[in-house]
This record gives C-alpha cells, structure tokens and sequence, in this order.
C-alpha cells in the first residue's frame, strides 16, 4: 500500500509539473495571435474527441445514469473548464499576473475548507492544516520573489478569487463523482460540458483561431502538447490521483505550479533563480510533506 501511495503522489507531482510548464505553450499561442478562450476551445475539443474515440471503441457508456449526475458531471465541467480559465484568464486584464498567480495557487486552502465542511471525515487535522498554510506561505515567496508589493485591483482580484473558488468546487464535486463512475467517463464529461458552456462566449465573440494554428506549424505542435497532454492525459491522471488520495490532499499539489514555472523560465527564458525560489521551494515541499500525515488513529 505504501508503494502505490508513493506512486499516487509520483503521479500528482508530474501533472502539477506540467500544468507549470504550460504557460510558455499558452504564450507563445498567444502570441502567435490566438485568445485565451480559441486556446481553452482547442484543446479542450482536441482532448474530448481523442476520449470519445477511445470510450466508443472500448465500448464505455455515454451517459449517466439519471439526469441528477448528467446535472453533475455539467457542473463539474462548468466550474472546472470553461469558468474557472474565463475567470482566471480574463483576471490577468485587470489585475497583475503576481495577484492572480498568488490567489489562484491558494485553491488548496479554499478547498480544504470547502470539503472539510461537507465530509467531516475529510477535515485536516492539527499537522495537515500547518503544512498547508506552510507550503501556501511558500507558493507566496517563490511568487513574489522578493517583491512584496501587491497592487490591489477589486474586479481583477475578485475575478482570480473566482477561480480559486472555481477549482475548490470542482475538488467538491470530485468526489460524489469519483464514486459513482470511472476516471475516463468523469474526464470525457468535464470536456464535454466545458466546450457546450463556452458557446454563449462565442455567439458574443466569435471565431476558433484555427485558421491561425494551421497556417503556423508551431503553434499546432504546442496546442495538440496542451490538447493531448496537458488536458487530456493531465485531467485524466488528476481525476485519478483524486479518486485515490483525496481532493485535499492533491489539490496541495496546485502550490507546486509556480515552482515549476520558474524552473521552464530559468531553462528556457534565461531567467535567474533567486534564494527566495530556494527558501519558498523548501517551504512548499515540507509542507506538503506535513499536509499528507494523518492521525495515528486514521
């Protein structure tokens, strides 16, 4: 059992990782001329038809079993796709990336709160609640990075919150979920509903963009990474690791995007890693060290 423990949280570290390394693929997309919702769209579309090839071919169903958990799996598709990157993509408009990378990365907090209200069995205890706020306090220097300068901002701020909140129900959610249906259908219903809730955007602001990825090869190599790796192949293994270690003890994982960020940044951008990344790094990891132990008597 220690083992497979060992290699659920293997798994959660690898796709926080590559959820920290995305932001250079989304830039360099966004760069090219696409918007944060063509990007969303894309490669939610891309990793949705890549599920629904593999559920039809293995012969897996298409529907849930009442209308109720049709209403959840929406939900859940709702408040982790099209809302949650509308919020936090549109967050970046008003506010700084430091306010919105900062309140996004505390999700865990917001989500342990969350469950620990709904499934008392699921609360933290004395240890997991300061490793938690530890590896928060360390997400917050690896992002400030010496700079402690906030510059509020209501409608950006509240728009990051947003997503912060945003995630912290889909971990809710997760878990009525998790029991009732596997990690395929769960992942291929969140895509789903994602693209069908993004509809309203586009009769206000229409137009895909893939009329720019196609004619840039580039640009499709980095939107068919996020579509095939980072959505479909991440979601799934998250969904995965929620089923088996709990949603408050993965979604700590989250405080380890900005870590990995700042590695990409150094390796590619030439960017210079200061103390505060060494000092904020060993806080996160220590106290999402502290955040897994549990009582002696659970």
């Amino acid at each position: 059992m220690k083992s497979h423990r060992f290699l659920y949280h293997i798994v959660a570290l690898l796709v926080a990782s590559i959820w920290g390394s995305t932001f250079i693929f989304t830039k360099l997309l966004l760069l090219g001329g696409m918007t944060a919702a063509q990007i969303f769209v894309l490669r939610f579309a891309i990793a949705y038809v890549l599920l629904l090839a593999y559920s039809l071919y293995k012969g897996g169903r298409l529907f849930a079993c009442s209308w109720r958990h049709e209403l959840l799996m929406a939900m859940l598709g709702v408040v982790g796709g099209s809302l949650y990157f509308l919020t936090e993509n549109n967050a970046m408009n008003y506010t700084t990336t430091t306010n919105t990378s900062i309140i996004v990365s505390l999700c865990p907090l917001f989500a342990s709160a969350l469950i620990g209200i709904v499934y008392k069995s699921q609360r933290l205890n004395r240890i997991q609640t300061i490793g938690t706020l530890m590896a928060a306090a360390g997400m917050a220097v690896v992002v400030l990075n010496g700079h402690f300068v906030l510059h509020l901002s209501p409608l950006g701020d509240c728009l990051a919150f947003m997503a912060c909140l945003c995630w912290a129900f889909y971990s809710l959610l997760m878990i009525p979920a998790g029991k009732r249906y596997n990690t395929v259908f769960i992942t291929r219903k969140v895509f789903f509903y994602g693209l069908v809730s993004m509809i309203p955007y586009f009769m206000v602001y229409p137009g895909l963009g893939v009329d720019i990825v196609l004619s840039q090869p580039k640009l499709l190599a980095n939107l068919l990474f996020l579509g095939c790796v980072a959505s479909m192949g991440c979601f799934l293994a998250w969904n995965w690791v929620l089923k088996k270690l709990g949603a408050v003890i993965v979604t700590n994982y989250v405080y380890f995007n900005p870590v990995v960020t700042v590695i990409f940044a150094w390796a590619i951008l030439s960017e210079q890693i200061t103390l505060y990344f060494v000092l904020g790094t060993a806080l996160i990891l220590v106290g999402m060290y502290l955040a897994d132990k549990r009582n002696s008597n659970q």
